[in-house]
C-alpha cells in the first residue's frame, strides 16, 4: 500500500511512444466537448439540496437492479449526497451514447470491438476487456476519482490514509492470500486505485475467483472505519514522513510506523528534486500544495469520523470506475459486478458523513470543481485544477472556454491564497526575458546533488485522438520527437559532450490534467551553460527547419513496423499492459483501439502523411523554445525552468547558478544561429553477401552437438528439439535457440563471455579495466568501414537495442530486435523490404567480435559515467551503507565494490581493449536466442554469420591460464565473528537504513568453501528415504529451495517487522545470485526512522532466527511460496528475454549444475520441495548471531546547517515525472550506440 503509481517513462524510447501506434502519447488535436457536456446546476453550498447526478445508460439496455435483487432500490428517504454533482461520465468515449456519436463522425477511429462498458442504475461504471494473455488469470482495478488534490485544508494526507484503512484491513482481501493473487493500492493527485490480479479459479477446489476479487474491492467501497483499523493505518501513513512518533500497539500505530518507513525509503534526493519540479510547474493550481503524503500533524490527529467522512464523501458509485481485463466472459462478469456493487448508493454513503463542517466545505469544493476545473471541463479522471498553458501565440485553447473565470467562482479552488499549513516556500517570480516572453524559473541547491540538471516545461491541453486527422497529427508529432531525440543522443555524444543525459518529449498526463512538453538533461556542474546552449539549439533547429526526408522515411517506417508487430501480437499482449493502455486511453479521452485496428489506421495515416505535416508538428512542439528568439512572436503563457545544482560556497565559480545567469543563459541560447540538419548515409546492411561468401570459403562453418554437465545426454548437431535447440558451432561458440510466440515479431539475443571482474584479478588485468572497457564498447560503435553515427542509425532503422554490461563473473551483451523485415522504405506496392532484424543482429554480433574499433572518446564517456556513479554513491545513503558492509564482508575485495575515481582514471584504452577482447574468444562464448521466428532460419543465420568467425579470433589478447573456462574462484570467506557497522551521511533530512547480511550459497547451492547445499542437507538428514535422496540429488534442487526460502523470508519479514512490530513499511530479503563464483551472501534491507533503525535491524535478526527455531516454516508458508514462484516463472516464460537468460549457461562448464534439466524440470522440482527440505536449507546460511554482519546508515545534518529560506514541499512517493534524475543505472539513462526508438 503506497502513494506509488507507474512512473512516467523517462527513457525516450518508451516515453516518446515510437513504442507503438497502439499507445497514444503526445496527442494534439484541440477538443471541445460540445453537446457531450452535461449541464452543471449551480447550487448553494448551504442549501442542503444538491444536484443529483443523472447517470444514464443510453445504450437502450433494459437492465434493472431489481431484476437481480427482486425489489426496489429506492433511497428516496435519504438526503442527496452533499458532494455529488452532474458530471461527465468517467468512461469518456466508452459510454454507449458517446460511442454511437463517435461512430457517426466522418473518419472516426474504430473502438475495440471486444471492450464492454456499462453503467449500473446507481451510477457505478465499469469496463471489461477479455484478454487471453496469460490464460487463466485476470486483473481488476477499482479507480476512485479522488486523490490528494481533492483534499480540504484539514484533510491533507487523508486520501492516502483512507487507502490503507479501506484495503489493508479488509478481511475479504485477506481471503485472496495463498491463491496466487497479488493485491495492492496507490494514491496519487487525481485518484486512488485498488487492484487484485488473480487466477480465474482457486488452486484448491477450482472455485471462481472473480467474485472473491470483486468482494475485496467492494469492501473498499463499504469500508468500516473501526478505531483499531484506523490506528494501524494512521501509523502506516505517518511512517512515510520520517517524523518522530510514539508507537502504540494498535492498528493505527502499525500503519503509522509502516508509512513513516515508506516515506523514509523514498525520501531520496531524487524525490526532493521532484517536489521542487512539481511545485514550480503547478504553482497556479492545487497540485503545488496537495502532495499525497499530507501533513504529519493532521495525520496524528484524525479519528475514525475524519476518515469515514472522507471515505463516504468520495467513495460513491458515480465517482469510481472498475476495470476488468483478463480471461473472463463479459456477460458473466457483468452479472457479478451488478451483484457486488449494485446496492451501493451515494445517498447511503452521505448518511454516514459525521462531521458537518467538513460536509459543508466539501460541498463548496464540489461546486467549484464542476465550475472551475478541467476535471469537469475535459475528463473526470483529471485533478480539479486549471493550468497556465504555454501554446503558440494566438492558438485557441477550447478547454478554457468551458471553465468559469476565477472571479465568478467565490471559492479559492486553486489555493492561491496563503493558509496556516502551507510550507514556507518562496519561488522565483515569473519574469519577462523580453517583451511578452515569460519564464518561470526556479533553482534548487542541495549538498547531495552532484550534477547540474535542467527541467524545462511547457504545459498544453490534452487533445484526444478520436479521428483520423488527430491520429495523423499524433503520428507526425512522434516522428518529430524521434528525430530530435536521436539527434540529441547521436550528435550529443561527440568527443566532448555537453551533457551526460538528455531527453525531449511530450506526454499526456492524466495525473496532472495536461500534456507536458519537457526537456530534461544532466551535465557536469561547470558545463551547465554549454548543456543548455547545445540542447536548446537542437530543439530550435527542429522547430525552425523540421526533419529531413531521410528522418521522415526512417521514423515513419519504424512506426509502421511497430504497429505491425503489435497487430501480430494481438491477444497475446499481457493483462497488465492492456490494462495500463486502457486506463490511460480512457482517462485522456482517446479512442481505445485493438492492435489490429491501430495497425490499419497507422497504415492509412502514414500512407498519405507529408513532410510538411511532420514539420508543422515539429514547429508546434518546439514553439515555446523558438518563441524566445528575437523577432519571433512570444508564446501565450510561461516557460517553466527548474535548475537543480550542487550547493557550493563559491559563487564566482563556473558551476554556480543564480537566478539572473540562469534566465540569461536560456535567452542567449535561443539567439544562437542554427543550420538545417543534413542527412547521413545509413547502410542497409553491415555485411554484404559477397563478404559472407568469402568468409564461408575461408572458414567453412560446421555444427557440433550440444554438451552438458547436468547429466543430460549430448544433443545431435542436425536435429531440432523442444523447448530449445542446443548445439555448438565448429569454432566453439555454444548456441541455444528457442521459439517464443508470446512476443510477436520480437526477439532477444544474449551473448555471454564468462570472466567479468573476477577475470581482472585471475588473469592479471588492470583493476577496473573490464568494467570500464565494457562501458566504452557501449559508448562506441564504429566497426569495419562504418562510423559510429552510421552504425547507430543502422540500429535505429532496424529497431535494435543493445546493452553491454560487465558483472562480477561475466561480460553480457543483450540485444533486443524485431524478427521481421525492417529498415523498409515506402508503403504498399512501393515498399522496399530491408533485411530482418534477426539478420541485422547477427551482423552486429559478428562485427563486434571481428572488426570493432576502440575509440578514445568512447573511453572518455565511459570513465565519466563511472566517476559520476562512484561520486553519486558517496552521497547515497543506501548505496554507501551497502558499500561499507560489502567492504567489511569481502575484506575490500575490489571484485564486489564500486570502482573509485583513481582506479577509473588509471585505465587506458589499451587496458580496456585488452581486457574485453580477451574474453571475446569464440571457444569461450555462448549465444542464446529466443523469439518469434523460425528456428531453422535463425540457425542458418548463425551458421553463416557466426559460424564463419575463425576459432582463433582475438587469440592475441588471450592471457596465460585462460584455457580452463571452468576455473572460477570463490567469494572471500567471512571473517568471524561478524561485525556491526555504523555510517553517518550528511543530509538535511533525517533518514535511516539497516542491513543484515551473512554467508549464503550461490544460485546453484555451492558455498565459498566448495561444499554444497545438497551435501549438507544429505548429511543432516541421514534417515532420508531413497525418494528424498533422489529428489535432492537433482541439479535443480538447491536453486529451487533457495528461491522458496527467499520468498518465505520476505513474507515473514513483512508480517513480523511491518505488521506486528510496526517498525517499517517493508523489509526485503535477497541473495547475491552468483552462478559461477562459489558462495555468496544474503542481504536483508529495511528502512525505518532514525529512532527505529536499531529496533528494525533487531527485528529482522529475530525473524530469521525464528524461521530456524521457534516459528519454523509451515506447510501453508510453503504452498503460498510455491504459488508465487510458479506464477512468476509462468509469467516470465512469455518473454524472450527470460528464455535467453534461462538458456545462458546451459552449456557452460563453469556452471556444472545448470543444464537442460533446470528448465524442463522446474515446475516438478518446485512442487516436490518439502518443509523439511527448506528447514535444512536454512541451516546452510550463515544465520547464527556470530556469523551476521549488520550495518545502520543514518543521515546527520551538515555541520553549521541552517535551513534555507525556501523550504521544500512535502516529499511524495512515486510521483516522478521522469527524466534525467530518475533513470536508475547510467546504462538505462543514456542509451549507447545501439539504442533505437522502440517503434
Amino acid at each position: 500500500m503506497a502513494i506509488v503509481h507507474p512512473r512516467r517513462a523517462a527513457a525516450f524510447l518508451s516515453a516518446c511512444s515510437l513504442s507503438s501506434a497502439y499507445t497514444f502519447t503526445g496527442s494534439s488535436a484541440r477538443w471541445g466537448l460540445g453537446s457531450n457536456k452535461l449541464a452543471v446546476p449551480k447550487v448553494s453550498a448551504g442549501s442542503g439540496q444538491k444536484g443529483g447526478l443523472v447517470m444514464k445508460d443510453e445504450s437502450g439496455d433494459s437492465f434493472k437492479l431489481s431484476n437481480i435483487f427482486g425489489g426496489s432500490s429506492s433511497t428516496s428517504s435519504l438526503e442527496p449526497h452533499p458532494s455529488k454533482r452532474d458530471h461527465i461520465n468517467p468512461l469518456n468515449l466508452l459510454t454507449p451514447s458517446k460511442a454511437r456519436d463517435a461512430a457517426s463522425v466522418s473518419e472516426a477511429l474504430p473502438v475495440h470491438k471486444d471492450v464492454k462498458s456499462g453503467i449500473l442504475p446507481n451510477g457505478f461504471s465499469y469496463v471489461i476487456l477479455p484478454n487471453k494473455s496469460p490464460p487463466g488469470r485476470f486483473e481488476a482495478h477499482l479507480q476512485v476519482f479522488s486523490g490528494s488534490a481533492d483534499e480540504l485544508e484539514p484533510q491533507q494526507g487523508i486520501a492516502h490514509l483512507t487507502e490503507h484503512v479501506a484495503y489493508m484491513g479488509s478481511r475479504k482481501r485477506e481471503r485472496l492470500f495463498g491463491t496466487g493473487s497479488q493485491t495492492n493500492a496507490y494514491t496519487d493527485f487525481h485518484h486512488t486505485v485498488f487492484y487484485a490480479a488473480c487466477p480465474t479459479k482457486t488452486p484448491r477446489g477450482g472455485a471462481p475467483m472473480l467474485p472473491m476479487a470483486l468482494d475485496a474491492l467492494c469492501d473498499v467501497m463499504e469500508a468500516r472505519v473501526e478505531p483499531s483499523r484506523l490506528e494501524k493505518e494512521r501509523a502506516a501513513v505517518l511512517s512515510e514522513m520520517t517524523m518522530e512518533a510514539r508507537v502504540e500497539p494498535s492498528r493505527l500505530e502499525k500503519e503509522r510506523a509502516a508509512v513513516l518507513s515508506e516515506m523514509t525509503m523514498v525520501n531520496t534526493i531524487e524525490y526532493r528534486v521532484e517536489c521542487q519540479i512539481l511545485s514550480t510547474l503547478h504553482r497556479e493550481n492545487r497540485l503545488a500544495k496537495r502532495f499525497p503524503i499530507g501533513k504529519e500533524s493532521l495525520i496524528r490527529s484524525w479519528q475514525p469520523d475524519d476518515v469515514k467522512t472522507w471515505h463516504r464523501t468520495h467513495y460513491r458509485p458515480d465517482n469510481v470506475l472498475l476495470y476488468i481485463v483478463g480471461d473472463v466472459d463479459p456477460a458473466d462478469a457483468e452479472k457479478v459486478i451488478a451483484e457486488k456493487f449494485g446496492h451501493i448508493t451515494a445517498e447511503k454513503q452521505a448518511s454516514q458523513i459525521k462531521i458537518p463542517e467538513i460536509k459543508v466545505e466539501a460541498a463548496k469544493l464540489a461546486d467549484a470543481v464542476v465550475g472551475a476545473s478541467i476535471k469537469e471541463a475535459q475528463s473526470w479522471h483529471y485533478p480539479p485544477v486549471r493550468h497556465d498553458w504555454c501554446v503558440p501565440s494566438g492558438a485557441p485553447v477550447e478547454v478554457d472556454s468551458l471553465i468559469e473565470p476565477e472571479q465568478v467562482i467565490d471559492y479559492d479552488i486553486h489555493l492561491q491564497d496563503s493558509y496556516p499549513l502551507d510550507d514556507e516556500v518562496e519561488f522565483l517570480k515569473t519574469e519577462e526575458l523580453a517583451p511578452g516572453k515569460k519564464i518561470r524559473p526556479h533553482i534548487f541547491r542541495h549538498e547531495l546533488l552532484q550534477a547540474f540538471s535542467l527541467h524545462l516545461f511547457a504545459k498544453r491541453p490534452v487533445e484526444p485522438i478520436t479521428d483520423l486527422a488527430s491520429f495523423r497529427k499524433s503520428l507526425a508529432r512522434r516522428i518529430a520527437l524521434a528525430a530530435l531525440q536521436i539527434r540529441l543522443n547521436v550528435g550529443g555524444r561527440s568527443d566532448d559532450p555537453a551533457f551526460t543525459f538528455v531527453e525531449f518529449n511530450q506526454l499526456d498526463s492524466a495525473r496532472e490534467g495536461c500534456a507536458v512538453c519537457s526537456l530534461d538533461l544532466t551535465a557536469e556542474p561547470a558545463r551547465w551553460k554549454d548543456a543548455i546552449c547545445k540542447s536548446l539549439s537542437e530543439i530550435r533547429k527542429l522547430g525552425i527547419y523540421g526533419v529531413t526526408p531521410g528522418e521522415m522515411e526512417r521514423y515513419a517506417g519504424s512506426l509502421m513496423t511497430d504497429a505491425e508487430q503489435l497487430a501480430a501480437q494481438g491477444d497475446m499482449i499481457s493483462h497488465g499492459d492492456q490494462l495500463a493502455y486502457l486506463m490511460e486511453t480512457v482517462a485522456n479521452g482517446h479512442t481505445f483501439m485493438s492492435p489490429e485496428q491501430s495497425y490499419d489506421m497507422t497504415a492509412k495515416a502514414l500512407s498519405t502523411l507529408t513532410l510538411e505535416e511532420v514539420n508543422e508538428a515539429a514547429a508546434e512542439l518546439c514553439s515555446h523554445i523558438t518563441s524566445l528568439s528575437d523577432g519571433e512572436d512570444a508564446a501565450d503563457g510561461p516557460v517553466v525552468a527548474v535548475a537543480c545544482t550542487p550547493k557550493t560556497a563559491d559563487e564566482s565559480g563556473p558551476d554556480y547558478v543564480d537566478e539572473e545567469s540562469f534566465s540569461k543563459c536560456i535567452l542567449e541560447a535561443c539567439q544562437i544561429p542554427v543550420e538545417p540538419e543534413e542527412d547521413v548515409v545509413v547502410p542497409h546492411t553491415l555485411v554484404s553477401e559477397s563478404e559472407v561468401e568469402e568468409a564461408k570459403s575461408a572458414n567453412p562453418p560446421t555444427w557440433e552437438g550440444g554438451q552438458f554437465t547436468d547429466g543430460t545426454p549430448n544433443t545431435s548437431p542436425d536435429q531440432l528439439t523442444r523447448p530449445f535447440t542446443l548445439r555448438r558451432l565448429g569454432n566453439g561458440i555454444r548456441v541455444g535457440v528457442a521459439q517464443n510466440r508470446a512476443e510477436s515479431q520480437r526477439g532477444h539475443l544474449r551473448l555471454v563471455a564468462p570472466g567479468g571482474r573476477d577475470a581482472e584479478r585471475r588473469l592479471g588485468f588492470k583493476e577496473g579495466s573490464m568494467a570500464v572497457g565494457a562501458r566504452a564498447m557501449q559508448e562506441g560503435g564504429a566497426f569495419g568501414p562504418w562510423s559510429r553515427e552510421q552504425v547507430e542509425l543502422f540500429c535505429v532503422d532496424h529497431l535494435i537495442m543493445v546493452e553491454i554490461n560487465c558483472n562480477e563473473e561475466s561480460l553480457v551483451l543483450d540485444f533486443v530486435f524485431p524478427t521481421t523485415n525492417v529498415g523498409n522504405t515506402g508503403f504498399g506496392d512501393d515498399m522496399q523490404l530491408g533485411i530482418t532484424g534477426t539478420e541485422a543482429v547477427m551482423q552486429i554480433v559478428r562485427e563486434i567480435l571481428v572488426n570493432f574499433h576502440w575509440e578514445e572518446d568512447a573511453l572518455g564517456r565511459s570513465k565519466q559515467s563511472f566517476r559520476s556513479a562512484h561520486e553519486g554513491l558517496q552521497k547515497n545513503l543506501e548505496g554507501k551503507t551497502t558499500e561499507v558492509i560489502m567492504e567489511s564482508m569481502t575484506g575490500n575485495d575490489e571484485r564486489f565494490l564500486s570502482i573509485d575515481v583513481d582506479t577509473v582514471n588509471a585505465v587506458t584504452l589499451d587496458d580496456a581493449k585488452s581486457a574485453v577482447m580477451s574474453q571475446l574468444l569464440p571457444p569461450e562464448l555462448e549465444m542464446s536466442v529466443a523469439g518469434d521466428f523460425d528456428v531453422s532460419e535463425v540457425l542458418g543465420l548463425m551458421y553463416d554469420y557466426i559460424g564463419t568467425i575463425p576459432a582463433e579470433t582475438n587469440a592475441e589478447y588471450k592471457r596465460e591460464g585462460q584455457d580452463d573456462s571452468a576455473t572460477f574462484g570463490s567469494v572471500p570467506a567471512l571473517s568471524l565473528p561478524g561485525q556491526h557497522l555504523e555510517l553517518e551521511l550528511s543530509d538535511s533530512d533525517p533518514r535511516a537504513v539497516s542491513y543484515v547480511a551473512g554467508a549464503a550459497p550461490n544460485l546453484w547451492g555451492y558455498l565459498a568453501d566448495g561444499s554444497s547445499v545438497v551435501d549438507k542437507v544429505m548429511e543432516a538428514d541421514k534417515k532420508a528415504s531413497n525418494y528424498d535422496k533422489q529428489r535432492r540429488a537433482h541439479p535443480l534442487f538447491a536453486n529451487v529451495a533457495l528461491a522458496l526460502v527467499a520468498e518465505i523470508a520476505n513474507r515473514r519479514l513483512f508480517s513480523t517487522v511491518r505488521e506486528r512490530k510496526q517498525l517499517t513499511y517493508d523489509a526485503n530479503f535477497s541473495f547475491t545470485g552468483f552462478e559461477r563464483l562459489k558462495g555468496g551472501w544474503f542481504l536483508v534491507t529495511v528502512t525505518a526512522s532514525k529512532e527505529n533503525a536499531q529496533k528494525a535491524l533487531d527485528a529482522c535478526k529475530e525473524t530469521l532466527e525464528a524461521l530456524r527455531k521457534s516459528s519454523p516454516i509451515t506447510p501453508d508458508n510453503l504452498e503460498s511460496a510455491k504459488r508465487v514462484v510458479l506464477n512468476r516463472h509462468e509469467g516470465e516464460l512469455r518473454t524472450s528475454g527470460y528464455w535467453a537468460m534461462m538458456m545462458s549457461g546451459l552449456q557452460q562448464e563453469s556452471i556444472p549444475l545448470k543444464g537442460p534439466l533446470s528448465v524442463t524440470d522446474f515446475q516438478a522440482m518446485v512442487e516436490s520441495i518439502t518443509v523439511r527440505d527448506l528447514q535444512l536449507t536454512l541451516e546452510c546460511l550463515g544465520l547464527n548471531e556470530k556469523e551476521l554482519y549488520t550495518a545502520i546508515g543514518r543521515t546527520v545534518q551538515p555541520e553549521g546547517f541552517v535551513a534555507d529560506e525556501v523550504v521544500k514541499a512535502s516529499p511524495m512517493a512515486g510521483m516522478s515525472r521522469g527524466g534525467a534524475l530518475f533513470m536508475g543505472k547510467e546504462e538505462k539513462g543514456r542509451p549507447g550506440w545501439f539504442a533505437a526508438p522502440q517503434a
